[in-house]
């Protein structure tokens, strides 16, 4: 065992929240950790950081064990985010400074050979401990996590999310017996979820993960401890398996439940006979009252067993459009962005028709929450328009539900004022959506990520729009609710346009692809596990294209030439726009020939070393 806890109990707010926790850790062991939102999964790992005490019990962790945990966004007051990575090599960064020392006391030492002893024994231990292999371990990380271009910003600029992502990677970095991950994809887009499902897959220490998100755990994780009602319950496997299990188990506890209440049932039955003819014995009958009296202490020494909870509480959402949008919903062309010199979105075409459901996949800072807020019409293009269509409503999750909302606004007040009802019909409501009693009054600023999600939701479902519009709408959401909110657009009748992280989500709700390479927009047919590919080759032919155009000699400007990278790129487009109407039943295959043989012309050409004319 790497971390033993035994016999946990643990006070949170007045409440116990364990009673007597047990959980453990052994050596190189890759653990889920999960459970509803407050099930106390997040107190777990303080408790092995050493971060929070327990009232009772015993935490034990092997001798010599390192422990990595980023518990919130970290400090670090002066220097690059460089200059935090580096920080990760303590040991390394003392011998390096001893062999400085030394190196100077070369050139003033008359005991020149005790100083160059001396300082061959620390560069072996610098090199032993892979002194000379820093910058290569901190490039390998920053690619991974999509930070490179963080490194020479100074740390107290960058924002909550991008320290959080500079603090995951020092974590690494530290390469811990024991890495603690609470929601680590949260600020992480989906290139940097999947290197980080490699990395942890390849990882020799132990690690435990706290995740909403379904498919990182099935690609990371052989084991799954899921916490309920302050308990701990083992599963072998991933979080598919564990789900499989998990429910095989409630129906096997439930069946055993339900026998055992047949069975108390008939030896209460049996005591009320017995009882019964005592009495009508005359005299009456004390040999019958002993043997009920009996029966009665057996049933009270019998272990009951609680009623399994089957449907655990979760929201009751359901969307409904008043009224239908016309065919059109949004349509936008030729959108560019500019911020300075530099060009966010690039001539951008898209069609969003009725029923459509859009996913708008790419990397961070590529430009996705931008294109929205410019469909919105809540951001001004560089150029370019975007028409709305007739009888549309749209409803806007943006990442932070309540950014604007008044910090001190209790959170029903804010309800109403969006929904026009009154305090009992706002309450009965927000019931539904697991806020009870007098919860419904806090302030907004001590809501949590998932429950501004909740009441925004709450607030979609009584508006009764037609268009959602939802940007990472799963991020702090945890499973029951995601489920909950899967099948409410499953069954929702009007079109949906949405940016997520999430695989599992983005695989679940989406019939259609958009991937944002470049400033530029790529529309395939299909979910994301459907339609990765054709992301992961736009993005080979843009570094490919980076590459061509570093080594390209002028042109002359004698001849008129073909831009073939600015042709093939077109045409791979227009042929993505043609597949999609095909699916929508317009019949365009044979445009789609002509241009994929067009394509096929020019990637020849392009691939040939010498300059071509017209």
């Amino acid at each position: 065992m790497l971390v033993t806890l035994k016999d946990i109990k643990k006070i949170s707010g007045g409440n116990v929240l364990f009673e007597k926790l047990n959980f453990d850790i052994k050596e190189n062991e890759k653990v889920g950790l999960v459970g509803r939102n407050g099930s106390g999964k997040t107190t777990i790992f303080k408790l092995i950081a050493g971060i929070e005490q327990f009232e009772q019990g015993n935490l034990f962790i092997k001798r010599n064990t390192k422990i990595g945990y980023l518990e919130q966004i970290p400090d670090f007051p002066e220097g690059t985010a460089l200059d935090f990575l580096q920080n990760s090599f303590e040991e390394i960064n003392d011998l390096k400074k001893k062999m400085k020392q030394l190196e100077e006391k070369m050139q003033s030492t008359s005991d020149l050979n005790k100083v160059l002893e001396d300082y061959g024994k620390v560069q072996t231990l610098f090199t032993d401990k892979g002194g000379y292999e820093v910058d290569a371990k901190i490039d390998k990380v920053a690619h991974g996590l999509a930070i490179s271009h963080l490194l020479s910003q100074s740390f107290t600029q960058l924002s909550g999310g991008e320290k959080t992502k500079v603090g995951l990677a020092k974590i690494l970095l530290q390469e811990p017996d024991l890495l603690l991950l609470d929601e680590p994809t949260n600020h992480l887009d989906l290139a940097a979820i999947e290197w980080l499902e490699k990395y942890v897959n390849q990882y020799e220490g132990s690690v435990c993960i706290v995740s909403h998100d379904r498919t990182f755990l099935d690609n990371s994780v052989g084991k799954i401890a899921d916490v309920e009602m302050g308990e701990i319950t083992y599963y072998r496997g991933n979080y598919s398996q564990y789900e499989k299990m998990k429910e095989e188990k409630l129906l096997q506890e439930f069946a055993a439940y339900q026998e055992q209440q047949k069975k108390i049932k008939k030896i209460k039955e049996a005591i009320r006979r017995l009882r019964q003819w005592a009495n009508e014995a005359n005299p009456p009958n004390e040999k019958l009252f002993k043997k009920a009296k009996s029966m009665e202490r057996a049933l009270e020494r019998l272990e009951k067993l609680d009623r399994p909870i089957m449907d655990p509480k979760t929201m009751a959402l359901n969307f409904s459009a008043e009224d239908r949008s016309g065919k059109d919903v949004l349509k936008a062309e030729c959108l560019t962005k500019n911020f300075g010199d530099k060009s966010i979105l690039k001539g951008i075409d898209l069609h969003l028709r009725y029923k459509d459901r859009l996913a708008l996949v790419g990397d961070n800072g590529s430009g996705k929450s931008t294109l929205i807020k410019l469909l919105l019409e809540k951001d001004i293009p560089t150029s370019g328009s975007v028409t709305v269509g007739s009888q549309v409503s749209i409803g806007y999750l943006p990442q932070d539900p309540m950014r604007d909302v008044a910090a001190d606004l209790p959170m029903i007040d804010y309800f109403r004022s969006e929904i026009k009802v009154t305090e009992a019909e706002a309450r009965q409501i927000l019931a539904k959506f697991m806020f009870y009693g007098y919860s419904v009054f806090q302030k907004v600023s001590h809501l949590s990520g998932g429950e501004r999600m909740r009441v925004k939701l709450a607030i979609f479902m009584y508006l009764g729009v037609n268009v959602l519009v939802l940007d990472e709408p799963t991020n702090h959401l945890d499973v029951e609710s995601q489920e909950v909110l899967e099948e409410a657009l499953e069954k929702f009748d009007g079109t949906v346009i949405g940016i997520s992280h999430d695989r599992y989500f983005l695989n679940q709700c989406f019939t259609e692809t958009a991937y944002l390479v470049d400033g530029k927009l790529h529309r395939y047919v299909g979910n994301y596990d459907e339609t990765k590919s054709n992301w992961e080759h736009l993005k080979d032919r843009l570094i490919a294209v980076q590459q061509k155009q570093k080594e390209k000699p002028m042109k002359t400007g004698y001849e008129t030439k073909i831009d073939y990278e600015l042709e093939i790129e077109k045409l791979e487009s227009r042929i993505a726009n043609l597949k999609v109407k095909i699916q929508q039943g317009e019949n365009k295959g044979r445009e789609v020939e002509l241009a994929e043989e067009k394509l096929d012309l020019y990637f020849q050409k392009w691939m040939e070393e010498d300059e071509h004319t017209v």
